[in-house]
């Protein structure tokens, strides 16, 4: 039997990190997702018409920031910027939103595009979905894994893109 890890050592973790996210940290993004089934495409996959986007949600995010960059390309200095948004998996339950690569997110004026989704980290290394039963159902070393456990996070990697290409602007919203 797992010691830690159990409905209550979840609820309080869950409560530590809501806590700080949302009154300690504080730091808001708009969330946009991308609607695909909505957005008419050419025969090549453009959005000829522009890209269509659900409500925007207003999401807490623990932000971290990579060093930004100026690369010159046919001598016009630009600008890069990577940057790495953490969620609470129960704000966007609550929100009834799920995160997909291509989606935006709005922080400080700018805009950037999701590359990347992480959804693996488990609290206490354990996934309570995958309790690892054989043939008859039970588990001959453990018999209640799968009430230990849980993912409490999501992560994104995202790049910055210009707001003109992404389309969006407070009129549409």
């Amino acid at each position: 039997m797992a010691l830690y890890g159990e409905a209550r050592d979840i609820s309080l973790f869950r409560h530590i990190n809501r806590e700080l996210l949302h009154n300690i940290i504080s730091q808001q993004v708009i969330y946009y997702k991308y609607n695909l089934t909505e957005t008419k495409v050419n025969i090549y996959g453009e959005a000829t018409s522009g890209r269509i986007f659900e409500k925007p949600v207003l999401l807490y995010s623990l932000i971290k920031r990579s060093n930004q960059s100026s690369p010159i390309q046919d001598n016009l200095v630009g600008f890069e910027q990577a940057l790495t948004f953490r969620f609470l998996r129960d704000d966007l339950v609550s929100a009834n939103l799920l995160v997909e690569i291509g989606d935006f997110v709005m922080w400080q004026n700018g805009y950037w595009e999701i590359d990347n989704v992480i959804s693996n980290q488990y609290v206490v290394g354990k996934n309570p979905d995958y309790p690892y039963k054989d043939n008859t159902g039970e588990n001959p070393l453990e018999t209640d894994l799968e009430n230990f456990g849980t993912n409490l996070s999501v992560i994104c990697e995202a790049h910055y893109v210009p707001a003109d290409r992404v389309g969006i602007d407070k009129q549409r919203l």
